[in-house]
């Protein structure tokens, strides 16, 4: 009977063998396949990882190698794609933790579904298909977050989510809850006192999870789940690119995972000028007059507050709405809230402002403008769309132009312009900073925004 050692050291040579197979298969992930170690852990039947550790049952490894080595491979890549998309990190925010291990799964497979390498192919079965239809016509893009989402405000059916675990599952999650914070001290050790109190159902317990190895702090990882799912994005569009041919849809996963999502208040902050308006100001005042009532009436300084202060707000910006054809209903009345909530984020204004709002496709259909405060509510209210032709983003480019020659723009600091990323840009650059804003994470063209433009990404399901 082999010993402890020997298993394993035979489950170790056997996933050395696989990451060996995937690598000569896909080089781009190297960085990847060369971040996890692995540890022998008699607490799981199958294998799973933590994003520190494949953590694994010889006996499944060994019975896998011998029986379905391929079924091993695809396991392996799964794993990856839980660590690249950091799915264990998410984990404990979740309430229902099932729900996200089968959305974290179906995420998961639906990438190694549709990369095209022997190493890893699995013919997909007619539930598996169905299912991928049914989600991505409904869903569009099947992140964990988005089909915990989804299956969340849908009506829920015990008996297909069991069916849909056994279809999409392939290794263990347990170990994701076990994971701690680095700073999280461990337990001390209890002392003979408290041991003579342990409590029998606390020894059985520990006797149960005695195989188990410990897990250590993985928060760290995270950021270098990050970086590694970066790098990999770039070597599959730079000198990978060719090989990385048959990754399927890898690459787009990546890159929404890898986008950086900001509040627009950040970039108001960018348009924003400094000038003088017409405010108390309490923290400044003349401190001649506070020495002379010092000095004249010994205990009774004159203060006299500045009637000006010095405030850093925008006071000039043009907002551009698409609502071109591309652009769907929802979409629309996305952009059509966030304007709304631009305009009452009046902290970011100066009283007398000068906004600029036009809905466009391919021409201006209306523009409205914005001098007071007051007025933003109002106008955020009663927006109403026009237009619904295919898009252009050059006329807005020219009526601004236009407006800053008649003198009517005279302190332009930005531009915004929310789009779904459809349409011929302008190739000329601007002396004012340009915002492309898009929504949520379905397709787009925001590849072709010129490189002197900014990109802004929000989440669809996020207040800003």
């Amino acid at each position: 009977m082999k010993t402890r050692v020997e298993l394993e050291e035979t489950g170790k040579k056997i996933l050395h063998m696989v990451q060996t197979e995937l690598y000569l298969s896909m080089r781009f992930m190297g960085p990847a396949l060369g971040s996890l170690d692995f540890q022998m852990d008699l607490s799981t039947r199958r294998v799973g990882t933590d994003a520190v550790s494949i953590r694994f049952n010889p006996s499944f490894l060994m019975q896998s190698y011998l029986e379905r080595p391929e079924l091993l491979n695809r396991t392996y890549m799964h794993m990856l794609m839980h660590c690249l998309f950091r799915h264990m990190f998410s984990a404990k925010t979740k309430e229902d933790g099932e729900l996200w291990d089968l959305c974290c799964d179906i995420a998961a497979e639906s990438v190694v579904d549709s990369m095209d390498y022997p190493t890893i192919l699995r013919v997909s079965s007619d539930f598996r298909q169905q299912w991928y239809e049914k989600l991505e016509a409904e869903v569009k893009v099947l992140t964990a977050e988005k089909l915990y989402h989804y299956f969340q405000t849908h009506k829920r059916d015990p008996y297909v989510e069991k069916s849909l675990r056994q279809e999409f599952a392939l290794c263990e999650h347990s170990f994701w809850e076990r994971m701690k914070p680095p700073e999280e001290e461990g337990p001390k050790a209890p002392s003979q006192s408290d041991s003579s109190k342990e409590k029998p159902q606390q020894a059985d317990a520990k006797e149960q999870n005695q195989d188990a190895t410990p897990l250590g702090a993985t928060d760290p990882k995270e950021e270098e789940w990050k970086d590694h799912a970066k790098r990999i994005q770039s070597d599959m569009e730079t000198y990978a690119k060719d090989a990385a041919e048959d990754a399927g849809k890898l690459l787009w996963m990546l890159s929404l995972h890898n986008r950086v999502r900001k509040s627009y208040k950040d970039f108001l902050k960018k348009f924003a000028v400094v000038r003088e308006e017409v405010s108390i100001d309490m923290d400044s005042f003349d401190y001649g007059f506070y020495m002379y009532g010092l000095n004249m009436y010994g205990n009774m300084p004159l203060i006299e507050e500045n009637e000006y202060r010095e405030a850093k707000r925008i006071e000039e910006l043009v907002i551009a709405i698409d609502t071109s054809a591309s652009c769907k209903d929802r979409l629309v009345q996305q952009f059509l809230n966030e304007t709304g909530a631009i305009l009452k984020n009046q902290e970011s204004f100066f009283h007398r402002v000068h906004i600029r709002i036009l809905e466009c496709d391919n021409q201006i259909q209306k523009d409205i403008r914005i001098t007071e405060l007051e007025e933003m509510e109002k106008y955020a209210d009663q927006f109403a769309v026009q237009g619904g032709y295919g898009t252009d983003f050059r006329p807005v480019f020219s009526y601004v132009e236009e407006l800053r020659k008649r003198g009517e723009l005279r302190n332009l600091k930005g531009l915004m312009y929310f789009t779904d990323g459809f349409g011929t840009y302008p190739t000329k650059p601007t002396d004012y900073d340009t915002v492309f804003v898009f929504y949520g994470d379905e397709e787009k063209e925001e590849e072709k925004v010129p490189d002197w433009a900014m990109k802004l990404y929000l989440d669809e399901r996020k207040e800003p």
